[in-house]
């Protein structure tokens, strides 16, 4: 057990010494035998996490919450994207889950929908109504006086970008611009950042062939991509400057890109292990300290998914996403390279100081 404790103090101290500020967890809900609200909300105050995504405003997280001084990313599902593309529903939606509880929970963005494509046959329909809800949002928080709290976005996946090789000739697929123009011209007028859901695992796992699994767990010793001067030691560093490419090729070069999503899975698919997920999970809190090649010398804002490994999910290897099993125990009280996991000690002060890792 003091081992356990003393794991859970080294996953603590990473997320403080590498700049809790920008790592939050997301606190998906989809299991039978998770903690209760109460107790997930401690257990993110005892590991030092201070940012919480949350998918839809429940109410039992959101009175947990209150008092904790945890900044909070809350969902609008995309079942109520319909209902918010009328204005008075959605300050009715505003009032009833943000005002009742603010200022007691920190809330910093409000995710109005999540995934959406016009092209994905799954949330297709719901892309006619993200736009009207977002606005409504937008507006319903500016009339409760809180626009300079609490930022209204969307959640993005990285299925609408077309090309993203090399990273700056990213471009968004030309079939999906008549849904986003107008939606990141909103943003960009509200000075709002644009959520995205990165996962390296999943570009891995659709093409290992022309990618390596160093260069998606930040294991690369040397830049494995050279675009424009630029060296890319990591997948993510690429997907991201992608994605920042793709919104300057929009005209959107100004916004800002919030990673609302990123992880990797522990089992249940392929190059899904604790050894490579807990890898992937520790060098991303440390490197996104430093941003990318594209946007260098500032922290990127970064969700890691998900807190809790969630038994009612499918497929199979979105089970086993989580930092911690139900039961709060950590699950990477492994060693790699030499030192611990969540040992800042030895990982932090051995890479601080790389170039490419800044």
């Amino acid at each position: 057990m003091a081992a356990i404790v003393l794991l859970l103090g080294h996953f603590a101290a990473n997320l403080d010494l590498t700049g809790a500020q920008s790592v939050g967890v997301c606190y998906g809900m989809l299991g039978n035998n998770l903690p209760s609200a109460s107790e997930v909300i401690e257990l993110y105050k005892s590991q030092n996490i201070r940012r919480m995504r949350l998918y839809d405003p429940n109410q039992a997280a959101l009175q947990a919450l209150r008092g904790s001084n945890i900044e909070v990313m809350l969902g609008v599902p995309n079942s109520d994207l319909q209902s918010l593309a009328n204005p008075s529903n959605a300050q009715s939606w505003v009032q009833r889950n943000v005002q009742s509880y603010w200022p007691s929970v920190r809330f910093r963005y409000i995710a109005v929908g999540n995934e959406v494509s016009p092209v994905n046959g799954g949330t297709a329909w719901f892309a006619q109504f993200v736009l009207p809800a977002l606005v409504n949002v937008f507006n319903a928080v500016r009339s409760a006086g809180l626009q300079d709290q609490i930022k209204v976005s969307i959640a993005i996946d990285m299925t609408l970008i077309g090309n993203s090789f090399p990273p700056s000739a990213g471009a968004f697929r030309g079939d999906v611009r008549s849904y986003l123009d107008p939606i990141i011209g909103h943003l960009a007028w509200a000075r709002t950042p644009l959520l995205a859901n990165i996962y390296t695992y999943f570009s891995y796992a659709d093409n290992p062939r022309d990618i390596s699994l160093p260069y998606a767990i930040f294991t690369s010793p040397s830049p494995v991509v050279w675009d424009q001067g630029r060296g890319y030691q990591n997948l993510f560093d690429a997907m991201l400057d992608s994605l920042y490419s793709a919104l300057e090729n929009a005209g959107q070069g100004s916004l800002e890109v919030v990673v609302s999503e990123s992880g990797w899975p522990s089992a249940g698919g392929f190059a899904t292990s604790v050894d490579n997920a807990g890898t992937y999970l520790s060098n991303l809190i440390r490197h996104v300290q430093g941003g990318t090649p594209k946007r260098p010398g500032r922290a990127i804002e970064t969700y890691l998914f998900a807190m809790f490994d969630e038994n009612q999910k499918e497929p199979e290897l979105e089970k086993h996403f989580g930092l911690f099993s139900p039961n709060k125990q950590a699950k990477y009280p492994l060693t790699f390279g030499g030192g611990r996991i969540w040992d800042v000690s030895a990982e932090y002060n051995a890479t601080i100081s790389l170039k490419s890792d800044m």
